[in-house]
């Protein structure tokens, strides 16, 4: 993935990795496994993986930073699903984020992607707290001012205001994009993320 060839610029000199943190927990997470920052998303290439044996052929963060800012502003494009409609789904979209806030990211992730193999994190690591697991699993395909964030892949949560057996239901079977995640989380878990969701949207 880092070989290829740059078509966004370089990525600006000053980049601020904690911001950068923050920005993929909200923007990214839910999508792509990243072991430094917990996530565990199975939408999106897993980046440690992706980065893994660049990593351990010397590339440079600066490389690996640029190739993930052009994947943001240039995004995956439609994706065809497989399955009897055969219908073009859209997947992670161009410009997710722009201007410093790409920079940001794309700085935090060149910075831990791959470090430590491609190895993905356990999701028992999340624990049974929703809001973790809200903010891994969840934050950047949807809207909840609770756990600040403005995805909007899947339906705002604070205007649809779920109740928990809704959520509950629809994180286990998934529909959509939206995978399953039943036999990923725990029942303690998404029982937690339902709770959490039911009781903070619209609010």
């Amino acid at each position: 993935m880092a070989a290829g060839c740059g078509t966004g610029g370089v990525a600006p000199k000053r980049a601020d990795q904690q911001a950068g943190e923050k920005l993929f927990q909200a923007n990214c997470a839910s999508c792509h496994t990243l072991a430094a920052a917990g996530a565990n998303g199975k939408v999106g290439p897993s980046l440690d993986a992706a980065f893994a044996y660049d990593r351990s052929q010397g590339f440079k963060d600066s490389s690996i930073e640029n190739v993930v800012l052009d994947q943001i502003r240039l995004g995956s494009g439609p994706v065809e699903s497989v399955g009897a409609k055969e219908q073009q789904e859209p997947r992670m979209p161009a410009n997710l984020v722009t201007g410093q806030d790409a920079a940001d990211i794309a700085a935090y992730v060149a910075a831990v992607a791959g470090q430590n193999g491609a190895e993905a994190p356990s999701p028992a690591s999340l624990g049974t707290n929703g809001k973790t697991i809200f903010t891994s699993e969840c934050a950047s395909c949807h809207t909840l001012q609770a756990a600040g964030s403005t995805g909007t892949v899947g339906p705002n949560l604070d205007q649809l205001k779920p109740a928990f057996a809704v959520v509950q239901h629809q994180v286990e079977v998934g529909g959509g994009v939206m995978p399953s995640f039943k036999g990923t989380l725990s029942q303690a878990q998404i029982d937690a993320v339902a709770k959490f969701v039911s009781s903070s949207a619209g609010k």
